[in-house]
């Protein structure tokens, strides 16, 4: 089983920037994806960011294109979420997932076994 925590959530003003960052323990090399996923308050669980482990591929949900940037340091385990020029509506819960496969979607919900416990990002104007 693998371990993720996320940190770096907090509250930030309309335009501002943050920087969230997962942790994996108990690594398996049998997950081969990463993603961020966000919930809205009142709202679904959305696929933000996603990341292919051994080739970098990134994917990205249209609503954060260009304002976000997922990396990761395979040294470290880690995974990030770079965030700027964020909105209102970006506010939420930002859970770190892992996935063995994504099955051509790599913003699918149900292909992610591991999550970790979110991180809240408020973007007040």
């Amino acid at each position: 089983q693998v371990q993720l925590a996320e940190s770096g959530g907090g509250s930030v003003q309309v335009g501002g920037s943050l920087r969230l960052s997962c942790a994996a323990a108990g690594y398996s090399y049998s997950r081969h994806w990463m993603a961020w996923f966000r919930q809205p308050p009142g709202k679904e669980r959305e696929g933000v960011a996603s990341i292919y482990r051994y080739g970098g591929a990134t994917y990205y949900a249209s609503s954060v294109k260009g304002r976000f940037t997922i990396t990761q340091d395979t040294a470290k385990n880690a995974v990030y979420l770079d965030m700027n020029s964020l909105k209102p509506e970006d506010t939420g819960m930002y859970y770190c997932a892992a996935a063995p496969s994504v099955d051509r979607v790599p913003l699918g919900m149900d292909k992610y076994v591991d999550w970790g416990q979110g991180t809240p990002v408020t973007v007040s104007s």
